[in-house]
């Protein structure tokens, strides 16, 4: 009797589900392990020593006043020569460093600085501490593009991965109460039915964060991130009037805008230097390199411009527009602890005053806030609260602190244990394959995947939630044309291939 033939419809489908989820598991639990791995040394990073330094603690003088960001911002400049500010980080609390973005020709540094004495405490090429290195593992393997693609990929597998983990355990348990408490007269029988308990069991458990840690991580991503989603969802720039330019004013009777303290400034990032010229989005403009630090709502929306007639009032005009006056209107609009300020860069640059849960500087996501202030007449070009962020804008603002820990301890804590299970369903995984590998020597080579031999037909109410899938997340379906050529054109062709992978 054919093999295929003896088993019943449902059984075929099991086979055939659990075929798909054996394939998908072995591809992207190596990139699981990976990601919660570096997630990890993130999370610890972070909140030890801070992303740049930022946690690092300085002894407070009896005189708590701090010296003038202008004075720290002079010796900040100091350890590059012929250097220009391009950001202040703002002391987290009071027994913090305050951190300065200096940059020189060819050459960027992120400086601490004793906010009291002024002292520069330490000094260290930008993007390039440990935090930054693990980061880029877990953004893109340090493959640049290629690796982003294949991250992305790979999370649209887990995708299909979780959906036939759920209909497998569904299968054996019937029930979500069943598919969440383990059933101890099943687990201790035999070992491979235990490895598969705590792995289903945990797998339901975490599953629900991990499409949602999926789901956000994507948005980041090149491709459905940045091509589609971002796409529609960039904060509305019009509102401040980037394009068409507004009338200009006059930029000679504004000299007093910089600080003697403050070297002429460096193009940082696209600028818009003539009035005719695109301007830059908020992500050229203001995120270091690799690292976002921009909300994810704003990164592709275009900066608003200095010397128009555009905006509200903002900082008086009898007050000269330096560092420490805008950083004391900062405080007096409600920034509080630590808070970034770029400085304007090039003729059209503005100064931008942000706080966001993304960047670390505080808690909360609905408490994320950037404004605008042109460099010439002081105004408020924009003041962007997160209320004022579309819907899916909110959902990235809250999901990216969830998905980074920032929400308090406990969230770092959440975090932890959410990597730590992660990392255990996927070891797991590769325990119950080599468990059920034949012991005949023959036999014992290749994948070995579930139901070998059997070619059973395509379950298409199953298909179709999975073809959607694969047509909103492009990746997905780049991969499974991908597959589907490689097993037409090549593994069908080799019998060594058949052996190894099917």
């Amino acid at each position: 009797m054919n093999r295929d033939s003896s088993q019943s419809p449902n059984t075929q489908r099991y086979f055939m589900v659990w075929r798909w989820h054996f394939y998908a598991g072995m591809f992207v639990a190596p990139f699981l392990i990976v990601l919660a791995v570096t997630a990890l040394g993130m999370l610890f990073m972070s909140n030890t020593a801070g992303r740049d330094n930022d946690r690092l603690t300085i002894t407070i003088p009896e005189s708590t006043v701090q010296a003038l960001v202008s004075i720290q911002a002079k010796n900040a400049l100091g350890t590059l020569p012929d250097s220009a500010l391009i950001k202040y980080i703002a002391p987290r609390d009071a027994d913090t460093v305050a951190l300065f973005q200096v940059q020189s020709e060819g050459q960027t540094n992120m400086v601490a600085v004793n906010p009291y004495t002024a002292d520069v405490v330490n000094s260290a090429p930008a993007s390039s501490g440990l935090y930054d290195t693990v980061n880029n593992i877990h953004s893109d393997l340090l493959i640049g593009k290629a690796g982003d693609y294949l991250l992305e990929t790979t999370a649209s597998l887990i995708i299909l991965m979780i959906l036939t983990g759920w209909y497998l355990w569904w299968q054996k348990r019937k029930s979500v109460k069943a598919m969440l408490i383990p059933n101890e007269r099943v687990t201790n029988k035999r070992k491979r039915p235990f490895i598969r308990t705590i792995h289903a069991t945990l797998g339901s458990w975490v599953s629900i964060l991990l499409l949602f840690f999926c789901v956000s991580g994507m948005a980041w991503a090149g491709v459905w991130g940045e091509r589609v989603v971002q796409a529609w969802s960039q904060f509305p720039a019009g509102k401040w009037g980037v394009a068409p330019m507004p009338m200009s004013i006059d930029h000679s009777q504004h000299s007093t805008a910089m600080h003697e303290s403050m070297a002429a400034p460096h193009v940082h990032g696209a600028v818009a230097s003539e009035a005719h010229t695109e301007a830059p989005t908020h992500d050229s403009a203001l995120n270091s390199g690799d690292t976002k630090e921009v909300p994810w709502v704003l990164e592709l929306t275009p900066m608003p411009v200095s010397g128009t007639t555009m905006g509200q009032d903002g900082i008086a005009p009898n007050i000269p527009i330096m560092i420490d006056t805008v950083d004391r209107y900062a405080r007096e609009i409600g920034f509080v602890g630590r808070y970034q300020l770029n400085l304007p860069q090039g003729s059209t640059g503005v100064w931008t005053i942000s706080q966001d849960s993304m960047s670390y500087d505080m808690k909360s996501p609905t408490a994320d806030r950037t404004v605008h202030i042109d460099r010439y007449s002081g105004n408020v070009l924009a003041d962007i609260h997160y209320d004022d962020y579309n819907a899916f804008g909110k959902f990235m603002a809250a999901g990216i602190a969830i998905h980074m820990g920032t929400l308090g301890w406990w969230s770092v804590l959440a975090n932890v244990l959410f990597c730590l299970f992660v990392i255990m369903i996927s070891v797991s995984g590769y325990i119950m394959w080599w468990q059920r590998r034949p012991t005949n020597a023959d036999e014992s080579t290749g994948l070995n995947p579930p139901a070998r031999g059997l070619n059973p037909a395509i379950w298409w109410p199953f298909a179709l939630p999975l073809l959607i899938v694969a047509v909103i997340f492009p990746t997905a379906i780049i991969a499974i044309v991908v597959i589907a050529l490689l097993d037409f054109l090549v593994i069908s062709r080799s019998a060594f291939l058949q052996k190894l992978l099917k």
